[in-house]
């Protein structure tokens, strides 16, 4: 029996060793490949990086985000690789060569940029591989890409889900068409084509035009309507029905559009739950000619994040429509049982008749300070204790020690005072003792003692 248990034992010794060694193989082998698609960049690059295109990455070694994004990288740079792209692949210690960072506005880390000749664009988007490598094709291109046909612009339409097309000749219009693609080249696809290019579905009053298509639809830019070109694409950039996030709620906040959320638990298969999931996607999808300018819509998955930015706990399911831009927020008035109700609170909104709560005041800047204290507080205590009880106890013990010893401690008036009237005792006391040892000492041999006075009475019976 005994001799069996070590036998498995050594098994399971080998196992495991066997695994480490692999894994350590694995990492090593991923170290050697990558070393040759992701270059460390040093001083030198800055005056050779003008003869190709870059997609640098500045880190700094303490930094945990930029150790997340590391591997991740190097998947990057295998890829570009592998697909023969033009576009380099490197990193650059941003704390090392701070001179050069700064010269490229690097003030976070890590920071992802395309060096295009003088040109720099920063990534914002998230930070996966798929993602990563789209924004690097899309900005290493040509700014404006040309449809020459309609096969290609069919093809464009399954590839991308939104896209934005210039239709016509030379114009004013073309020019504020390639002044806003240099600005949002980083966040979307602009194309151009002739008429006879646009598919026949798409009507057109007037020439020049420029339009997106996005949700298998597409939407005219008015400039009567839609304001300036540049801002009307930053609103239009997105699909119109999108599963929200942190990072996503962030970027609407440019947009300027209010964004109606279904916040759900997706793992909840209830009806309650799909039921306003469905409600949010067919006002969506039936009235967006009639909300696409001032509404984006969507879900999230559970209600931490929104509690967050509400700075209050909120029931799930339930509909939020936030103005991202200014923190205010629009709770219902009344439950929602069907699309026309959802449609009648948004038109609700939009006339003023519901009252819009948060903002970014004075007043609610100090409750959020306060919030965000007190949930980083409670986050600590719930993911480590002990740590909790060493960062806050520590200090509240050490200013408890510090009170109680000010308290207690003596003024030095007092001190002073007492002392005074110790020594006024004393002296009193010595002059007393003086005084009496004068009066019993005996005189002897040429001193002169002095005698008490007798009274007045007697010395005159003395004289008769």
């Amino acid at each position: 029996m005994f001799i069996k248990w070590m036998n498995y034992y050594c098994f399971c010794i080998t196992c495991t060793l066997e695994c480490i060694s692999d894994e350590f193989f694995v990492v090593f082998l991923n170290m050697v490949v990558c070393k040759g698609v992701v270059e460390d960049l040093d001083e030198s690059f800055k005056e050779n990086r003008n003869d190709d295109i870059w997609l640098v990455d500045f880190y700094a070694p303490w930094c945990g985000h930029c150790k997340k994004l590391e591997p991740i990288w190097n998947e990057v740079g295998l890829e570009m690789k592998s697909i023969g792209s033009p576009v380099k692949v490197g990193k650059m210690d941003a704390t090392s060569y701070s001179s050069i960072a700064s010269e490229f506005g690097v003030r976070g880390y890590p920071t992802i940029k395309l060096l295009k000749g003088d040109l720099a664009y920063n990534y914002r988007g998230p930070r996966t591989k798929d993602d990563i490598i789209e924004f690097a094709h899309r900005v290493s291109g040509a700014l404006i890409r040309p449809l020459p046909s309609q096969q290609m612009f069919e093809h464009m339409q399954k590839r991308h889900r939104v896209f934005f097309v210039y239709i016509g000749g030379e114009s004013p219009l073309k020019e504020k068409y390639i002044d806003a693609a240099s600005e949002l080249i980083v966040y979307t696809y602009f194309f151009s084509a002739s008429e006879e290019v646009v598919p026949e579905y798409v009507t057109l009053k007037e020439m020049p035009a420029v339009l997106v298509f996005k949700d298998e639809t597409y939407f005219v830019y008015d400039e009567y309507e839609d304001g300036d070109l540049s801002s009307w694409i930053n609103r239009e950039r997105f699909q119109n029905y999108l599963a929200m996030d942190g990072f996503l709620l962030y970027e609407l906040g440019d947009t300027g559009k209010l964004v109606a959320i279904a916040v759900i638990d997706e793992k909840n298969t209830s009806v309650e739950h799909t039921r306003l999931k469905s409600i949010i996607q067919e006002v969506a999808r039936d009235y967006r000619d009639l909300f696409h300018r001032d509404f984006q819509f969507g879900h999230m998955d559970g209600n931490d994040y929104i509690n967050t930015l509400l700075m209050d706990e909120l029931t799930v399911p339930t509909v939020v429509v936030l103005n991202t831009s200014n923190q205010q927020y629009f709770l219902l008035d009344r439950q929602i049982k069907n699309v026309e109700d959802m449609v009648q609170f948004i038109n609700n909104i939009l006339d003023g008749i519901v009252e819009a709560q948060g903002g970014d005041s004075i007043w609610q800047r100090l409750k959020r300070i306060v919030f965000d204290a007190k949930s980083t507080i409670v986050s600590i205590f719930k993911s480590s204790p002990l740590m909790g009880c060493f960062l806050f106890g520590l200090p509240l013990g050490v200013i408890s020690i510090m009170c109680y010893g000010i308290y207690t401690a003596d003024p030095d008036g007092g001190y002073i005072e007492e002392r005074y009237e110790v020594s006024k005792s004393e002296n009193e006391n010595q002059e007393h003792i003086e005084e009496s040892k004068e009066q019993q000492e005996p005189s002897s041999g040429g001193s002169v003692v002095p005698t008490v006075q007798e009274p007045k009475d007697v010395l005159e019976k003395k004289k008769d």
